[in-house]
């Protein structure tokens, strides 16, 4: 079988290379000559671990090609995935623009049944949407069906979650799309992988829901974090004994400076709108993000608070990226974190592992060091943003000697506090004594 996606992002280019992983030939397609250029290269224009070696894999194989020739793209195959994005607008809504070119491209080179899959996330209606989009541009008569398979890739661990999924979702307008789709990912029923087979509006609100519902847990957290601190318990011990509950389960329920990424701000906001625009009220989602933003400015206010005057200190931030294992800085709380101490008159240096050049393109004046050290040199006070390996093991003595000042905000409260307190650190963290 051969398949195309269209859109080498994050999510096409993940699916592609799974996809190839699977034995299947895929095309992927994208405008950005540039970008198919690397591509072809075997260089992935984002850090995601084990992309590239599935990709240089799967080139050599011959299994994955790139190509900005849709017409050739669609021409050879039978499964058309779309991946390119859906970013919020600024009431929230999922701008649906390149979706829409995207079919009205695709109509104008069907020839024969295609199965055609949306893979970006889409509000509830997007397939009714590009099916009435396809027909009105169809050249010819020409059978095809409208397929909705959400992704559920977490960044960092996006290949594992594609080739060892939780389930799969497939929404399907018809037997025989379903069938297409469920011969797509027969590696899968090997490892016995649950499917969802629905229809596509349902398909289609499932993405949403569960990263809805995922925010609402981190928020809720968060929250009772807030609450610890004042009434002196420990957040920690009370997300380790609400997880036990296998109600509830523990994933989700760390304590921190609020969520971030490509997903969950703007799939919230997107679900609101959907349901505004169906006269639905989602009190629990709006709550969660209001939370969210409020815990952003609670931890720049606990630095804030804690040291006093800002003004000329200089604060060492460790990570940038809203996660480990990821360059992706939308919404990432670090964002929010520098902007305020800036605006205070703070002086900031800064380290992260892999997301140092996106950082630039949004702070091109702060410093940016060679690692966590360099960072903290005549630093006033140091700030754990994101919890990268390499910052749960720091050398203390070294911090202590390096550093001007002794403040330290754990915000993803990696550290036992008297651990730290003992190398005479003045040490703050989320939601404990």
């Amino acid at each position: 079988m051969h398949i195309s996606v269209i859109g080498t992002g994050y999510v096409g280019l993940v699916t592609g290379v799974c996809f190839a992983e699977f034995g299947i030939n895929v095309t992927c397609v994208d405008k950005d000559e540039k970008k198919i250029s690397s591509l072809r290269k075997g260089m992935v224009p984002f850090y995601e671990p084990g992309t590239e070696e599935l990709l240089q894999r799967n080139l050599k194989a011959g299994r994955i090609n790139f190509t900005s020739n849709i017409a050739d793209a669609v021409d050879a195959s039978l499964a058309i995935f779309i991946a390119v994005g859906t970013p919020p607008r600024g009431d929230g809504s999922a701008d649906m623009r390149q979706v829409e070119e995207v079919a009205k491209e695709i109509a104008r080179y069907i020839k024969s049944y295609k199965v055609i899959i949306t893979k970006s996330t889409v509000p509830v209606g997007t397939g009714d949407k590009i099916r009435q989009i396809i027909s009105k541009n169809l050249k010819e008569n020409v059978d095809f069906d409208i397929v909705s398979n959400p992704e559920f890739l977490r960044e960092g661990a996006g290949i594992e979650d594609f080739l060892r999924p939780n389930r799969v979702v497939i929404g399907a307008s018809s037997a025989q799309a379903a069938a297409i789709m469920k011969d797509l990912y027969r590696p899968l029923y090997l490892i016995e992988t649950p499917f969802i087979i629905t229809d596509v509006k349902t398909a289609e609100l499932i993405k949403y829901a569960s990263n809805a519902f995922l925010a609402t847990k981190i928020s809720f957290i968060n929250e009772i974090a807030n609450l610890c601190e004042t009434i002196g318990a420990d957040v920690q011990v009370v997300a380790k004994a609400m997880g036990l509950d296998r109600r509830i389960g523990p994933k989700f329920l760390h304590a921190g400076p609020g969520y971030g990424g490509s997903c969950f701000p703007k799939d919230t906001l997107a679900i609101l709108q959907i349901a505004k625009s169906n006269h639905v009220d989602l009190g629990v989602i709006e709550a969660a993000i209001d939370a969210n933003e409020n815990q952003k400015k609670r931890a720049a206010m606990k630095i804030k608070n804690s040291m006093g005057n800002l003004k000329n200190k200089t604060i060492c931030i460790l990570g940038l990226s809203f996660k480990p294992n990821t360059n992706d800085m939308r919404d990432a709380p670090s964002l929010f974190i520098i902007s305020a101490m800036l605006k205070a008159g703070a002086k900031i240096r800064a380290f992260d592992p892999v997301a140092m050049n996106d950082a630039k393109k949004i702070y091109p004046k702060i410093t940016y060091c060679k690692d966590a050290y360099d960072a903290a040199k005549g630093a006033d006070a140091v700030v754990i943003v994101t919890e990268w390996n390499q910052f749960r093991n720091l050398d203390f003595d070294r911090m202590k000697n390096v550093t001007k000042g002794k403040f330290f905000f754990d915000l993803r409260n990696i550290y036992e506090p008297e651990k730290v307190r003992k190398f005479g650190f003045n040490y703050h963290s989320v939601g404990r004594r």
